[in-house]
């Protein structure tokens, strides 16, 4: 019985979310169907995780299998033909059959896109920062935020959350709970989602059209990257300190974090399974560090990822 990974791009703006919900239009659903209309057997895809309603992906993952072989280069072709254009087979791969989309998964990268209207430090104009408008090829895909927003800052207000920690002041609300996990990652026990995740890095980096934050992190609660931005945007605009994090993480109630950063604005952007070269690097960052005797933090990440890599 073959057994496929498929790499998936997607613009989550038609849809809602990744996972199969009657009577709409879902990623999976549309994959699904792709699926049995190209080979006639009716499987379900599994993902990497839930995305949810209008977030996007440059990189999810599925994996299935078939009663039927198929070349993988003609199953590739042919799903193609039959996805509709906001969903691309990037890459179809015959793997393993022990290799899960979701449970081979060491961690994933999310990238969050935002629209500065007026830049933090840039010139002024009658006394005021000028206002940019956003491309109508842009806007659909971005935050379009009001507000100047001091870099600096925002790194500053990042920097605790980096590690192991309980992120529960950045899961999704009261007002979600009827909702579905779509972000979450973890396996929920009786008592909910496990709220221990470890976030690996975050790189905010800014060019003439967009401020993009990356977030590395073992797995995601729901909302978690969209509460964690949000949070940093309202550090950036001066609605709070970035002192203010570490009291917000303690906290562990939603309220004491920032307002929700919209949907349109997150990218899936890559799942790490290994071997990767993720994982090299950090054993050569841990062998430099010792060297020079060195003790940090990060070391303790770099431990954490390899024993997470056996």
């Amino acid at each position: 019985m073959p057994h496929f990974k498929l790499t998936l791009s997607y613009d989550g703006t038609p849809y809602h979310g990744w996972q199969v919900q009657p009577d709409l239009s879902t990623v999976q659903g549309c994959l699904a169907h792709a699926i049995a209309e190209v080979t006639g057997e009716n499987v379900l895809p599994q993902g990497s995780g839930r995305t949810d309603a209008g977030v996007h992906a440059l990189g999810q993952v599925a994996s299935f299998s078939l009663a039927v072989r198929i070349p993988v280069a003609n199953l590739h072709r042919a799903l193609n033909r039959v996805l509709p254009p906001s969903i691309r087979v990037l890459t179809t791969e015959e793997v393993d059959a022990s290799f899960h989309a979701r449970h081979s998964s060491r961690g994933k990268i999310y990238e969050y896109r935002l629209f500065e209207r007026r830049r933090h430090g840039g010139p002024l104009l009658a006394g005021r920062l000028p206002e940019r408008a956003c491309s109508p090829f842009l806007a659909p895909w971005v935050w379009d935020c009001r507000w100047p927003l001091d870099l600096a800052a925002m790194e500053s207000g990042a920097t605790p959350l980096i590690g192991t920690q309980d992120f529960s002041s950045f899961a999704a609300g009261d007002l979600d709970k009827g909702q579905r996990l779509a972000d979450d990652d973890s396996d929920p026990g009786e008592s909910g989602p496990n709220p221990i995740k470890t976030i690996h890095s975050i790189a905010l980096a800014r060019t003439e059209e967009l401020l993009t934050f990356r977030i590395h992190g073992s797995g995601f609660l729901h909302h978690m990257v969209r509460n964690i931005v949000g949070t940093l945007v309202e550090i950036g605009r001066g609605a709070l300190t970035p002192e203010r994090m570490t009291g917000i993480l303690t906290a562990r109630d939603r309220s004491a974090a920032g307002p929700t950063a919209p949907a349109k604005g997150l990218f899936l952007a890559e799942v790490i399974y290994p071997p990767h070269p993720i994982f090299e690097h950090m054993r050569l960052d841990r062998t430099s560090l010792e060297a020079s005797g060195m003790e940090s933090r990060g070391m303790d990440i770099v431990a954490e990822h390899e024993e997470v890599a056996r």
